[in-house]
């Protein structure tokens, strides 16, 4: 059986080299269906998002910390949104608003970083040729663009883009003669967004198909490194959820556009009754939200995925608590699911059962304190290399306990009530959310960089970007939760009608310098990221020391990842500072029999006796999964 296996793959690897030497410059750099160069495509697309979301942050914190300010300076980008007197537009503030959302939670952290990563690593580190099924992959990316290009036009017709916030609720972006927003911007956006859900869910059927059929030999779910349960796990939650979003916008489209009355109900315009009767608002948001608070954690745990596997590596140490970080990472999938009326505490719902999702929200904090925890207790006494991924990884957790602890205090119905729809909120999600993911993206490129393009990127410049933007976020967002407490509600375009807010101008402006110096920082990486593709120091096979099975192919390697047969797995990935090895680190593809001097005793077999355990093993999983079908 091993010696067919083994005939197959240099059959298919030979097809596949042949394949790669006659690849034109569009089949190989556009439309790919190699999963690394449809990584690639996800990352600079993704990439080039987050500069367009950052930059609709800085101008609508402009407003809000300098609301005297003349922007006629920005009148050559933002036009006809800029008025006669140098200010800012109304409505065009809360398209920003909502734009700014929109691009940061799905076309930046859910494409950008699991669609990256999630592409890049499953088939090199599970020790497959490629995806499932290479078509469906590049489909996903293309519908990933469409959405793109569809979301990038609303941004340039007259009316602007969509307005009413990132969540979109109705009535006002059910009703498109509410606002300018309303109109065909909102159409486009939802348009993109359907798009976009047709992306994601491709891409999830194929990382999910990967995981479970194309394992390598002897790579079994417990010897799978946590970055790979991750990006699995979060592959399920989005074949679960998404659809759920999908029939939220369906019905939204219905509304606008064929007279239905799903969320709408007893409306007027210029005093004029609509003719809807019977819908409800309140069916959005629990179609959005049963899809909103699994994407929380679709955006999160691949960024707790990398940083399990950067953490590790950097601090030559196994992982602190295997089994215990794939329980937590199970544990969150599942608690994710039944959470999504704490959004919703302020909608008039029974306080019987707010107090049974009050209580589901406080247990969810629980697996998330086991992955803190797991993640210190990884760090403490070990040798750790501060590489600039290091400092990120470590940064995501900082940022993860810290805006968590802000969680508990939302999760409570009686304080969320006091506290909803203000600044504490927007600080919390930032911190545990949007930044830490953030931050899980950056430590992700830096560590995959050397695989990803052949090349090193500077180390110092690295490190700038790193205290840049670390001491930049908590700038920002922890003065937020003072002025939350103090009652800024979220979303509006001026406090300056407001008496009480005066004596908190200086911290708005300060807010605003924050943002605009943490977004100038990102400069810094945008400037080594390009510069390093191409003039980089070239990199060595394994620059990291590290187990998996992605650095044992060729610096660069060509569609089909491994030149020969595919590595065989021995081990579990985290064998890091092993006693009486002779380095400190022990690939994935070493067997124990070569090791001795290291073994633990369960770990001795007899000679020869690998290759035949791991082929009865495959075979048997073969057999149960025929009998399955």
């Amino acid at each position: 059986m091993a010696s067919t296996h083994a005939a197959e793959a240099a059959h298919v690897h030979h097809e596949e080299e042949h394949h790669e030497h006659h690849d034109s410059f569009i089949t190989k750099y556009v439309f790919s269906t190699d999963h690394k160069m449809i990584a690639k495509q996800f990352l600079i697309t993704g990439l080039l998002w987050a500069m367009i979301g950052g930059a609709f942050s800085v101008i609508f914190r402009l407003q809000l910390g300098f609301p005297d300010m003349d922007m006629s300076f920005l009148k050559p980008i933002l036009g006809g949104w800029i008025d006669e007197s140098g200010k800012l537009d109304q409505e065009f503030y809360l398209a920003l608003v909502t734009m700014h959302g929109t691009i940061m939670v799905f076309f930046v952290l859910t494409a950008g970083l699991s669609g990256t990563f999630s592409n890049f690593l499953i088939p090199l580190q599970i020790g497959a040729r490629d995806m499932a099924s290479g078509f469906m992959n590049m489909l996903s990316y293309w519908f990933f663009f469409a959405a793109s290009v569809v979301m990038l036009y609303s941004l340039f017709i007259e009316t602007g883009p969509a307005g009413g916030g990132w969540v979109v609720y109705p009535p006002l972006s059910a009703l498109p003669k509410a606002i300018s927003g309303s109109g065909l911007g909102m159409t486009l956006w939802l348009t993109s967004m359907s798009l976009f859900i047709v992306s994601q869910l491709l891409g999830g059927i194929n990382y999910i198909t990967t995981v479970i059929n194309l394992r390598t030999k002897g790579m079994t779910f417990s010897r799978l490194p946590l970055t790979i349960w991750a990006f699995f796990l979060t592959a399920v939650l989005g074949l679960l959820s998404f659809p759920v979003l999908f029939s939220a916008a369906l019905l939204l489209i219905f509304d606008r556009s064929f007279g239905t009355s799903f969320y709408l109900s007893e409306i007027y315009i210029d005093g004029q009754a609509l003719p809807n009767v019977g819908g409800s608002p309140i069916l959005y948001q629990h179609l959005f939200w049963f899809l909103g608070h699994p994407e929380v954690y679709i955006v999160i745990m691949p960024a707790l995925g990398i940083s399990s596997e950067i953490i590790a590596t950097n601090s030559r140490k196994p992982i602190f608590g295997y089994r215990a970080m794939v329980g937590s990472l199970l544990g969150i999938s599942f608690l994710s699911f039944i959470v999504w009326a704490h959004h919703m505490f302020v909608t008039g719902m029974n306080p019987f059962l707010g107090s049974i999702f009050m209580f589901l929200t406080l247990i969810i904090a629980v697996p998330s304190a086991v992955k803190a925890f797991n993640y210190i207790t990884t760090l403490w006494r070990g040798n750790i290399i501060f590489t600039p991924a290091m400092l990120f990884s470590i940064g995501l957790v900082s940022l993860f306990i810290g805006g968590g602890l802000t969680g508990i205090v939302l999760g409570n119905a009686a304080a969320d009530i006091q506290l909803h729809d203000t600044y504490f909120v927007v600080a919390h999600f930032h911190l545990v959310m949007g930044a830490s993911a953030f931050f899980g993206m950056m430590a992700g490129v830096y560590h995959w960089f050397p695989k990803m393009f052949g090349r090193m990127m500077n180390e110092k410049l690295g490190y700038i970007h790193f205290w840049f933007t670390f001491i930049g976020v908590y700038m920002v967002f922890f003065p937020m939760h003072y002025i939350g407490i103090a009652g800024f509600p979220r979303r509006y375009y001026s406090f300056t009608s407001f008496d009480f807010t005066d004596k908190f101008t200086d911290l708005n402006m300060f807010i605003t310098v924050a943002a605009a110096l943490t977004f100038s920082a990102q400069f810094i990486f945008a400037l080594n990221f390009f510069y390093s593709i191409f003039r980089g120091r070239k990199a060595p096979l394994n620059p990291w020391r590290s187990n998996t099975l992605e650095w044992t192919t060729p610096r660069e390697p060509g569609h089909g990842n491994w030149p020969g047969e595919i590595p065989r797995v021995y081990r579990w990935p985290y064998d890091y500072s092993k006693p009486g090895a002779k380095e400190d680190f022990i690939p994935q593809n070493v067997p124990y029999s070569m090791t001795p001097e290291s073994n633990l005793p369960h770990e001795n077999v007899e000679p020869g006796r690998e290759n035949v355990d791991a082929d009865l093993q495959v075979h048997e999983r073969g057999n149960s999964e025929n009998e399955e079908v």
